[in-house]
């Protein structure tokens, strides 16, 4: 069974009912697993079988609720065109409908007496309704055909209504007068109402926009041509015509145009976009280079290795996004809220109405009515279904912005709940890039032709594996046996056979008919190989200067050891420190030699740690934290630690890592700069304080505004809230939500 999940646009809803209908349409059908709707970005996101269901019923299933799917993927300017036509016909329906709804105003309190007045104010409002507002009637129409409503249907009842009684009254006013009531008119009312709407609508896309700016400016990092070298030849083309393995030629000033190597040249390059370090980074022939980063001063050559989606600024920009369009658990009971508000509010009207007619007959039907639509009116789902995704837009920007990549809303919300820190050493607390400190050879190696068997034979093996010791090894090797490490691969290089292995211990093959083992001493011991004296006390010695130690055997003998040394980051102590001043406990875990492990537990001032550890005894450590009652976050970079990731609550790959690790992990930090797990922790727990800031002001506007609205206050009082208030608190209400999940743009969190 092949998924297909993809992320699409979705024009034309207005409240979180839109959204809920949308999932609950979708999530219904055969063929579609998942479909989560984000109000705020206005997406959609959907995974389904294209063998039961096909993208075309998907998009026609959208459109018969009256909203729009749109399929193709958009660029950032066509976003932005289409953002800024719909921004545009909001501004030029609402000025309309103030253009009209003034005189309607000015002429129901000063002329309401004169002749003719009704008729005058029937057809200044007809525009209002039939043009500025006819979005409101088509939608609710749509939705009740399908058995459904939203925030339309309670705007298109309210303003419809006050129109047609207010016709009603002055087509045929002796009907009412014969019944003994004044002909009484609302034309005021559902004109200024959809005025006072479409207002709100307007600041509220103007403010929607601020929050999607952070997938924007992502957007626009990337470039649409680049300079390319074929057969000798330089030309410029389209992004979209790169190919794996081009020479790329990048001049000072220029975008890096995608992900790839440094070939010839050297520079600095800006990288503060992804990482958000505001240092240029030296960039030399074998460095890896990010498309979309800035070269500073010197000219590059490079080599394209990832080209389209495959590229980092490809993928942080669909994992934004799908973060963005997922849901946190907070929200689930705005959800809950949201899929019942417009059917209780509709009950509610109705329910003002009969309370009104039977115990307070003296007003009147035209005051009871009014009453009623008041309460449609006042009712705002909008508020509710913005207050969650607009701050976790918002967040998950300003992440992404501070080199911080979270996965999804869940993360980011329970991010602020950890208390215990489990932290990887290699590549994590360390900078992953170790070098070879020294070499010693058995006595018994007695010709360099065996001598160099087994520096091939370590470079072959250790090419296929990916842990960062093996390729500060293989660097070292392959420049000690002559060989170039850039391709074409060297011929000795495809003679490994049955290549295996061992996470946190080590790797081994047959090379040549020979079998080769390559690892730490407990992978020795495991193995029965026997580590001679000769080559164990300079391991030892080795050790005891904090240096890692790895053993080369060949057909179950010990013939080489080597050092290797792996400075600690120049952050790691310092950010360390302040995870512990928040009450968090750090743990130490590493595969590494135990009094290796504990010189950079001691140089880092971390208390709880453990050396020697395999990938399951990790996993099985942070089970045992868990059960504890902990709340526990893995931090770790390579293959090695993808169980662990994988069990605890919140896996933390650095981004200098390995895919799987960046793959298993729900957040990542992309430059690994472990300063910025404080970072993480403080705009956790501040989305989440603006989510719970927009909840409560979401219910409580509701909860106090439909009472008031109903006339609650009326027995005590004699007060009645006017139609054209209520509109006017309704529309900007939910701006002042999305207003409010702006703030964090704007703050620092370091």
């Amino acid at each position: 069974m092949k998924i297909v999940k993809e992320i699409y646009r979705v024009d034309g809803m207005s409240c979180a009912s839109c959204a809920s209908s949308i999932e609950s349409m979708l999530g219904s059908r055969d063929g579609i697993l998942s479909a989560a709707v984000n109000l705020a970005a206005e997406q959609v996101s959907v995974a389904y079988d294209p063998a039961i269901i096909t993208l075309a019923q998907i998009e026609k299933d959208v459109s018969d609720l009256g909203f729009k799917l749109i399929t193709r993927k958009l660029s950032e300017l066509e976003v932005t065109d289409l953002e800024s036509a719909r921004l545009s016909a909001i501004k030029r329906r609402t000025l309309v409908s103030f253009i009209f709804s003034t005189p309607v105003v000015i002429l129901s309190m000063l002329f309401h007496h004169q002749p003719q007045v009704n008729w005058v104010m029937l057809f200044l409002t007809l525009p209002v309704l039939v043009w500025s507002g006819r979005e409101f009637f088509i939608v609710a129409w749509k939705r009740m055909l399908h058995g459904s409503a939203n925030m339309d249907t309670l705007v298109a009842l309210g303003t419809g209504s006050a129109f047609l009684f207010s016709t009603f009254n002055t087509l045929f006013p002796g009907i009412m007068i014969r019944y003994g009531l004044e002909p009484q008119v609302y034309f005021e009312s559902a004109a200024v109402i959809i005025s006072f709407i479409l207002l709100g609508r307007y600041f509220e896309e103007k403010a929607k926009k601020k929050t999607a700016e952070s997938i924007k400016s992502l957007m626009r990092l990337g470039v649409k041509t680049a300079r390319v070298v074929r057969n000798g030849v330089e030309k410029e083309m389209l992004i979209t015509k790169i190919i794996l393995g081009d020479i790329l030629i990048i001049r000072p000033g220029e975008k890096i145009p995608t992900d790839g190597r440094v070939m010839d040249g050297s520079s600095l390059v800006d990288e503060s976009m992804f990482t958000g370090e505001s240092v240029p980074v030296v960039k030399a022939p074998g460095d890896k280079v990010i498309g979309g980063t800035v070269n500073k001063e010197g000219s590059l050559t490079m080599v394209a290795e990832k080209v389209g989606d495959e590229t980092m600024l490809a993928r942080i920009i669909k994992l934004v996004q799908e973060a963005q369009g997922s849901k946190a658990p907070v929200q689930k009971l705005a959800d809950k809220v949201a899929s019942i508000f417009v059917p209780v509010v509709l009950i509610l009207a109705v329910l003002t109405f009969v309370v009104w007619t039977v115990f307070q007959p003296g007003n009147g039907i035209p005051v009871n009515f009014i009453t009623a639509v008041t309460v449609l009116v006042i009712a705002c789902p909008c508020a509710l279904g913005l207050a969650t995704p607009t701050a976790l837009m918002v967040g998950m920007g300003k992440a992404a912005h501070l080199g911080i990549l979270i996965r999804d809303a869940e993360s980011l919300e329970t991010v602020c709940k950890i208390t215990a820190l489990v932290l990887d050493k290699t590549g994590t607390i360390t900078l992953g890039k170790p070098a070879v400190a020294g070499v010693f050879w058995s006595p018994d190696i007695s010709t360099e032709s065996e001598r160099s068997l087994l520096m091939e034979a370590i470079c072959a093996l250790e090419r296929k594996s990916e842990h960062v010791y093996a390729d500060a090894i293989y660097r070292y090797f392959s420049a000690a046996t002559g060989q170039d490490t850039k391709e074409p691969v060297p011929e000795f290089f495809q003679g490994v056979i049955g290549f295996k292995n061992i996470p946190g211990r080590g790797v081994t093959a047959v090379y040549k008919g020979l079998t080769f083992h390559i690892g730490n001493r407990a992978f020795m011991e495991e193995n029965r190989i026997a580590v001679s004296r000769e080559l164990r006390e300079p391991g030892e010695q080795w050790q005891t200067r904090h240096q890692s130690v790895v053993y080369f055997a060949q057909d179950l003998v010990s013939r080489a050891v080597v050092a290797l040394s792996d400075p600690v980051r120049p952050t790691a102590a310092k950010a360390i420190k302040m995870v512990g001043e928040l009450g968090i406990e750090v743990y130490l875990l590493s595969g590494d030699n135990p009094a290796i492990t504990e010189a950079v537990a001691h140089a880092t001032a971390i208390t709880r740690f453990r050396g020697g550890m395999t990938p399951v005894e990790k996993a099985e450590f942070i089970e045992k934290l868990k059960t504890r009652g902990s709340f526990v976050a893995m931090v770790g970079d390579g293959i090695n630690d993808a169980p662990a990731l994988a069990v605890a609550h919140i896996g933390i790959a650095m981004g200098t890592g390995t895919d799987i690790a960046m793959e298993t992990a729900r957040i990542t930090l992309i430059k690994g700069d472990l300063s910025k797990l404080v970072t993480m922790f403080r705009l956790s727990e501040a989305t989440l304080r603006t989510i719970r800031q927009n909840l409560f002001w979401a219910f409580i506007y509701n909860v106090i505004s439909i009472p008031i609205a109903a006339g609650i206050l009326y027995p005590f009082t004699g007060f009645l809230l006017n139609p054209m208030f209520a509109g006017a608190a309704m529309a900007f209400s939910s701006v002042s939500v999305v207003t409010n999940s702006l703030r964090l743009r704007n703050r620092s969190f370091k």
